[in-house]
């Protein structure tokens, strides 16, 4: 697995509930060796490590956003994507919309409409 392909990835929809793909996704993520920060709108920790209320938060711009949220916030996080000038957003299945996609093709975002880790093999 080639973790270098990505300095850093923001994982937004972290959950504190391990039962959510926000939170498997974050941990295996993090257990794979990938360089990761996580964000969830009212902040937090998960396993220690600090929860983002936004991509704006970030002390680093992230490389890669992969988001496991419902469709309309979303949109909001390509916008705020596209703000930051973040190229790549990852929308798991059930996070994609219409709007979002016309969102993203409006601020140069590119998507990918697929769950990260079975992609990359590492579910």
């Amino acid at each position: 697995m080639n973790t270098a392909e990505h300095e850093l990835i923001a994982v937004a929809g972290v959950s504190r509930d391990a039962s959510k793909y926000g939170h498997r996704i974050f941990c295996g993520l993090i257990k794979a060796g990938y360089s990761v920060k996580g964000v969830n709108i009212n902040g937090g920790s998960v396993l220690g490590h600090n929860l983002y209320k936004s991509l704006d938060e970030l002390e680093q711009k992230p490389d890669l956003v992969i988001a496991v949220v419902p469709p309309q916030a979303a949109v909001e996080i390509i916008e705020q994507c596209g703000r930051l000038g973040i190229k790549t957003v990852w929308l798991q299945p059930g996070s994609e919309s219409g709007e979002g996609l016309e969102k993203a093709r409006r601020c140069g975002v590119k998507t990918i409409s697929a769950c990260f880790m079975a992609q990359k093999g590492l579910w």
